[in-house]
Formats: structure tokens, sequence, C-alpha cells
């Protein structure tokens, strides 16, 4: 969701070295995009964490540091690796290692953080940086400054594409062969659509559209991944090595995915792949992201009717997911795979 941002700070300067502090697997994902020259992977985790983490950058000798995350770790390691200009929003009792304290947007009702896309927040953020002005994200909650016709974006490399074939290969999926992606996983128990339903989903667009369903999940999601694609409705895709990079060229190949809230559904618009995804009580509004032509997202609420005045993390019983109709996702995927 910063992609839009790097892609402004990038297009600014073209000629500046641009490094990444990122944890693993952010590198794999962002490889590609052309956005970031050298990334310095390390997790700033521990007492001894962040030393670490600012021995990997100190010697780039870099400028100024833009600071995505909301953590003080973070700001931590770019005051011990000496940056001169250090920028973010001025949260988690980080200010005093800020040179550049950010206004974070709060709400006018409660006083809390205002439910604002990530997309924006961090494109707010880089605009700061690019102007030098440490106030510039102190905006009303409704007043939006990203331009329209900004796009999340991603890219497979051909060691990528070359790993998604051998996932495929492995799964037992022709090349060329049609295929759906089903992600019915997630973090947290309450935003997953039940299994059964993504089982009698698969069914219908196995049989209405001849389509073969993917089942993606992690190692710890095997016997979910399974129970759906259970009976040879889907193919699971657990236990064939699928890395982000595979992901990623997985579902650049999807003629839809199907998703609760998690990572794959960025991946997925951001390659300009048609999406539906889930959401139960967890307000969709924090997470809204720019799509572009041919990638078109059709987002389904547990509860459509909740006030916009009300955030759906704090109804989770009027907003439990199990609430969301196996006819109302059919409708959806009809939209996208067979449009009127």
């Amino acid at each position: 969701m910063a992609t839009p941002a790097l892609r402004m700070i990038r297009r600014a300067w073209p000629g500046t070295l641009i490094g990444g502090l990122c944890r693993p697997g952010v590198d794999e994902l962002l490889a590609g995009c052309g956005f970031v020259d050298e990334f310095h992977v390390e997790r700033a985790s521990g007492v001894m964490g962040p030393k670490h983490a600012a021995a990997k950058v100190r010697p780039r000798r870099y400028e100024a540091a833009l600071l995505l995350t909301n953590s003080f770790s973070t700001a931590l390691v770019t005051r011990i690796a000496g940056i001169g200009v250090r920028m973010g929003y001025d949260r988690d009792c980080r200010g005093l290692l800020l040179t550049h304290r950010l206004a974070a947007p709060r709400s006018s009702v409660g006083g809390g953080w205002d439910v604002i896309p990530a997309c924006e927040y961090y494109w707010r953020a880089a605009a700061a940086l690019l102007t030098g002005d440490g106030h510039e994200t102190g905006l009303p909650g409704d007043r939006r400054i990203m331009p329209a016709g900004e796009f999340m974006e991603l890219s497979v490399t051909p060691e990528q594409a070359d790993a998604t074939a051998r996932v495929l290969g492995s799964a037992g999926v022709a090349p060329g062969e049609p295929y759906a992606v089903f992600n019915p996983g997630g973090n947290k128990a309450e935003k997953r659509w039940p299994a059964d339903r993504y089982a009698a989903l698969a069914r219908y667009v196995s049989e209405r559209y001849g389509l073969r369903v993917l089942v993606n999940g992690s190692p710890a999601e095997r016997a979910l991944v399974e129970s759906i694609a259970g009976g040879g409705v889907g193919v699971p895709l657990t236990g064939h090595g699928v890395s982000l990079g595979s992901l990623k060229g997985l579902l650049a190949g999807a003629r839809v995915l199907v998703t609760n809230d998690t990572g794959p559904r960025h991946i997925a618009v951001a390659l300009g792949r048609p999406v539906v995804s889930l959401f139960g009580p967890t307000d969709y509004r924090w997470t809204v992201v720019p799509t572009r032509a041919g990638g078109p997202e059709k987002i389904i609420l547990a509860d459509p009717t909740l006030p916009a005045s009300e955030s759906a993390n704090d109804h989770p019983e009027r907003c439990r997911i199990e609430k969301i109709e196996l006819e109302r996702v059919v409708g959806a995927v009809d939209e996208i795979l067979s449009p009127a």
C-alpha cells in the first residue's frame, strides 16, 4: 500500500539513491518495481535489534529517512544510524527521535485516530518529505490529497515467474490452464469466512466457469485449505513451496481472487487482478485501495447498513463475517467472470 508513495518519490528524485530498510519478505514483495535501489533486510526486534539494523544502513550515509511505520523502533534505528533528517508521524512516543514530526490525522468523533486508508496515509508522508514540510499532514479527516489515477503497483520478476511455474507444475496445474485463487485464511478467526461456503463457491466456480480453484494458505492453515479443496473440488497449494515471489506470480495469472481481509488481497490489486474481498468486524476504510483499469475490486461487507459514523471494529456481533451469504459472493464473482 506504500507503492504509490514510493513511485512519487522515485519520479521526483530520479537520480537519488533510495534504500529500503525492511523486514524479511518485503524485499521479495517489492522486487521488480524499481522504486528502491537497495534493500537492507533486518528485523529490529530484541534489545540489540535497533543497533543491528542501524549498522546495516549507516555505511550508506543517507541524508534523510521517511518512516512509513508508526513504530518506536524504526525511529530509534534511524537516530542511531545518524541520519540527519528523520520524518514520520508523531505517534508511539517517538516524537523526540524525529527531526520532522507529521501530525497523524485524528477523528472529529471520540478523539481517536482518523479512519484513513493506508495508501493515503503513506502518500501524505511522502508528500511532506518532498516539500520538507513537517506539518503538511495536519489535514481534516475528510480531506484527501492523493490524486485520482494513482494505484498500487507490484511486478513479477523472471525468477519469480519461474518459481510460480514450478508451484503450478507441482500442484498438477497444466501450463495455460485457467484458474481462480481462493485465500480463506487470516490472522484472526473472526476475519475468516466459513470454510463450507468457500467449498461451495469452489464447486460453483469450477462447474460454471470451468476454472481450477487454487486454495492458498500458510503452512499453519493447511487443514483449513485441504478441507475446502477436498474431494477434488480445488487444488490445495500448501505443501507446494509457495513463497511471496511465487504467490505474486500465482495471483498475476488468476482470473479472480476471492479472499478475506488479508495480504494477498493487496498483492492481487497491486498486480491489476480482479478481487472479491470479504470484510467482517474490520472497518474496510482503513484499507481502501486504489485500483487500476482491468483490476476491479468487489468489496462485500458483513453489514452494509452500518452507518458511516460507526466502525465495524466496534460491532463484532453485528458485523460477524458469517453474515455474508454465499449468494452475495457468487453474485460478485459472476460480475467479474461474466460481465454484462
